[in-house]
């Protein structure tokens, strides 16, 4: 059975994931947030499983749609909320949106709005980890369509080569935007086809948070230790939402509510309340709305960057 802490903690996170996102959700028609957004609502599981297990030291990579990694790993609330307004206050200046958060202080090395491309960016971060003595474990997320890409597979096969330290979660919900893995692979075998490149490979169904952190980490456990080099961890989960934007996108054929229905039945903040005491279930949430409340007043009244912030931090 987990520590009553880790249930807490594992709650709490995906708590203030979800309840950030579902504001979102409220307020997107009113155009306050200048960006596209990409929910994971049903997919709070995940990042908050995997980030559990990792010390403050450690660093995450994450895709555009990466609310959930930003928060789970301690990422500004504040920050990320004034950059979906496109305020000078957001962890991007404003200049990044929904799909680029970052917080290195946190550990949050970036998000990206190209699909596969910070993975190779994490492998990077991992070698240097490794020649540099660092302990540091990365870990990237990614979806089931970024295993189509050619960075992927290189990336695997580097990570292997050089015994990195590194987890590579892919966030497997079913499709890539609106396509079944089986329109785009002759085979469901992400994980056959990792151990084939020399890394340790499993799935974990159900989008079950207490496995996911079980799991995971053992994996990162493993890798700190020295006992063992990447390892890839292939996650079954469902956004309930489209696939950008906050409403729902059913009329467009591809799936139906039925399908839904299990992910929704089985959503594991409710099952996790139900293990805690009602008392703390009860501050917890009081907490979670406040922070919740402030992120979203502090974005409200932030200011837009002033039009010479162009000019700042560009790279030629």
């Amino acid at each position: 059975m987990p520590d009553p802490e880790v249930i807490q903690d594992l709650y709490r996170s995906m708590l203030r994931i979800r309840g950030v996102e579902q504001r979102i959700s409220d307020i997107y028609w009113d155009d306050k947030i200048k960006s596209p957004v990409h929910l994971s609502i049903g997919q709070e599981a995940v990042a908050a499983g995997v980030c559990q297990t990792l010390e403050p030291k450690d660093v995450v990579f994450g895709t555009y749609r990466g609310h959930h990694v930003y928060l789970a790993k301690g990422g500004d609330m504040n920050a990320m909320v004034a950059e979906l307004y496109g305020k000078v206050t957001g962890c991007a200046r404003g200049k990044g949106g929904s799909m680029h958060l970052i917080d290195l202080e946190h550990g949050v090395s970036g998000t990206s709005a190209v699909v596969g491309t910070t993975i190779a960016n994490a492998v990077g971060a991992a070698y240097a980890s490794k020649l540099k003595k660092m302990g540091i474990v990365i870990v990237v997320f990614f979806g089931d369509g970024a295993v189509d890409e050619g960075v992927y597979h290189e990336s695997l096969n580097f990570a292997a080569l050089k015994n990195l330290p590194i987890v590579f979660i892919c966030e497997n919900n079913g499709y890539a935007v609106h396509s079944p893995i089986l329109s785009r692979r002759n085979s469901d075998n992400i994980c056959e086809h990792a151990r084939v490149y020399g890394v340790t490979a499993e799935r974990i169904e159900g989008n079950d948070v207490i496995a996911i952190n079980e799991r995971v980490g053992k994996a990162v456990a493993a890798i700190r230790s020295g006992e063992s080099g990447p390892h890839l961890l292939e996650i079954m989960t469902y956004r309930w939402m489209e696939h950008v934007g906050p409403g729902e996108d059913f009329n467009l054929g591809y799936r139906t509510p039925d399908e839904r229905a299990p992910w929704t039945d089985s959503d594991q903040i409710d099952g996790l309340r139900g293990q805690i005491a009602d008392d703390v279930v009860t501050r917890i949430d009081a907490e979670v709305l406040a922070e919740i409340d402030a992120a979203f007043e502090f974005a409200e009244n932030s200011p837009f960057p002033e039009p010479e912030e162009l000019y700042a931090h560009v790279y030629g």
